[in-house]
């Protein structure tokens, strides 16, 4: 059987070399090819992008010939049956007549989905279907109304996910290569001839794309290579599954298709916590960003290789499943790609980082925003000037602010009462300020690396009365406080009481003596 399966590898290989080749000058003659359009090409001169006919039609060719030797050899024999083939051949016929057409016209995200539906749903029909996900509902079978739309979410995740990492020249043939080798040694170990037979053609027919695929590319993969071959890997996983151990069936595939997969996690990610639509392309994949850090096109796919193969590794270490070796797996995958992720400097996944933050320190924020929150109370009954001093520093004083300054003009009228605060309370320029320093004895802030925020003071009335400026020390830690409280209602509530307090004392005049009929006195005079 092993040189059968070695005969079948160098077979595809050859076949694919050549067809590859072939397919590249043809392309070119004719003028199918991809023109550099927009700054989200990497190449700067037209490629054919019709890489993806020469695999389709090497790795079948080579399954004419499997099933030829199979007529020989009575495992191989009991395996290909035609049912088994067409199950499996025939919706990846379907998708890959749905790249070709893409790479030569456009084809619409959605109706790409409907055509990678109804290709699912045919694996489905034809056996290939998810049976049971343990982690949710232990080993019960799932009745087909779960099966049917799980099949469909795995097919079109991987299908797209190795589309969606067709940036760079042989990126994603390279890394589909090493998750076909593990697709190969799974079923090999698993006894089951059907998967190791197609999956060693596909091994070699990529491996033979890949010579014209590397940078610099001469040709490229295109949606007729991509699509086909992430579809064919998972229906490669769901055939596999039928055969293998629960946890070996679960997990493997998902480990060693672990970069594609990233990628698609993160690309979703990215644009939902952004709010631009999931289909929009932009310039803020793995391999974007690699490039970004000052990586040459050939490391970060050398790289990216590397990522791939530790991946296939890991997922191999799940041949033999304990509690141990899943837990470990589990560990390394998920410190790996925390470390990963955190280098490549995503500003979503910052911004969502800042927010799970801020859920723990969400408590020290409740407290400094009722601060605000009372103080704005407190100010609305306030009647005495001494009394605005004494709220603001009890507003100010207990968060993350440094100080304050309220700077207010009196008006005709109206007359500035003494304060006897800690608070200081002075004349600048004809204007009045109240000011506060945090820990500082009323010492100035000035000279220090700070940041001031300036809000107006307009009344209820309307009546401008200058302008409240809060203070705080440049620092790392996040402002735990909701600003929104500070710049709304606060002020207007500062300027009100300023109103109150300020109002010009009323003069009382006595009133004239009345005698005991209540008719007043009069002077002569």
């Amino acid at each position: 059987m092993t040189v059968v399966f070695f005969g079948l590898f160098f077979i595809s290989l050859l076949l694919s070399f050549a067809l590859t080749r072939y397919v590249r000058d043809v392309a070119s003659r004719r003028g199918w090819v991809a023109v550099p359009s927009n700054e989200r090409h990497m190449h700067s001169r037209p490629l054919p992008r019709l890489g993806g006919v020469a695999i389709f039609i090497s790795f079948s060719l080579c399954m004419v010939v499997a099933v030829t030797v199979g007529s020989y050899i009575p495992v191989l024999h009991s395996a290909f049956t035609f049912r088994t083939l067409a199950t499996i051949l025939v919706p990846a016929s379907l998708i890959f007549l749905l790249g070709v057409y893409d790479d030569l016209y456009t084809v619409g995200p959605y109706i790409k989905f409907a055509v990678q539906g109804v290709a699912a749903t045919m694996l489905f029909a034809g056996g290939l279907r998810i049976l049971n996900i343990p982690v949710l509902f232990g080993e019960h079978q799932l009745p087909w109304f779960l099966g049917l739309p799980l099949t469909i979410l795995w097919v079109l995740a991987i299908t797209n996910a190795f589309n969606l990492i067709d940036g760079l020249d042989g990126l994603a043939a390279g890394s589909a290569l090493f998750s076909t080798m593990v697709a190969f040694v799974v079923a090999l170990l698993n006894g089951y001839s059907l998967v190791t037979v197609m999956s060693i053609a596909l091994a070699g027919a990529i491996l033979g794309f890949l010579r014209f695929n590397f940078n610099p590319a001469t040709i490229f993969l295109g949606d007729s290579g991509s699509l086909f071959i992430g579809f064919l890997l998972s229906a490669l996983a769901l055939a596999g599954a039928q055969k293998a151990p629960t946890i070996v069936a679960v997990a493997i595939p998902v480990v060693s298709f672990g970069l594609p997969i990233l990628e698609t996690t993160l690309s979703i990610l990215r644009r939902l916590i952004s709010g631009r639509p999931l289909f929009t392309a932009d310039r803020e994949h793995i391999h974007h960003k690699l490039l970004q850090h000052g990586m040459s096109h050939r490391d970060v796919v050398i790289l990216l290789y590397g990522v791939s193969a530790i991946f296939a590794l890991l997922s191999l270490f799940l041949l033999w499943p304990t509690g141990s070796s899943l837990g470990l797996v589990l560990a390394v995958v998920g410190t790996g790609i925390w470390v990963g992720v955190q280098r490549l400097g995503y500003l979503e996944l910052g911004e969502l980082a800042r927010v799970a933050q801020r859920t723990f320190e969400q408590r020290q924020i409740v407290i400094n925003n009722l601060a605000i929150r009372r103080a704005t109370e407190e100010l609305k009954v306030v009647r005495e000037y001494d009394q605005i001093g004494r709220v603001l520093q009890a507003a100010f004083g207990s968060n993350d602010f440094d100080g304050f300054d309220v700077r207010f003009k009196l008006f005709p009228g109206e007359f500035h009462p003494h304060s006897g605060l800690d608070t200081a309370s002075s004349h600048r320029r004809g204007d009045i300020s109240l000011h506060w320093t945090k820990n500082s004895g009323g010492n100035s802030l000035e000279g220090l690396a700070m940041w001031t925020l300036s809000v107006d003071m307009v009344s209820s009335t309307s009546k401008h009365r200058g302008a409240m400026l809060v203070h705080r020390l440049r620092s790392q830690r996040d402002l735990q406080v909701d600003i929104n409280l500070v710049t709304s209602e606060f002020p207007i509530a500062l300027a009100d009481a300023l109103d109150r307090t300020l109002q010009p004392a009323l003069q009382v005049i006595p009133h004239p003596e009345r005698d005991e009929h209540g008719l007043m006195a009069a002077q002569a005079g």
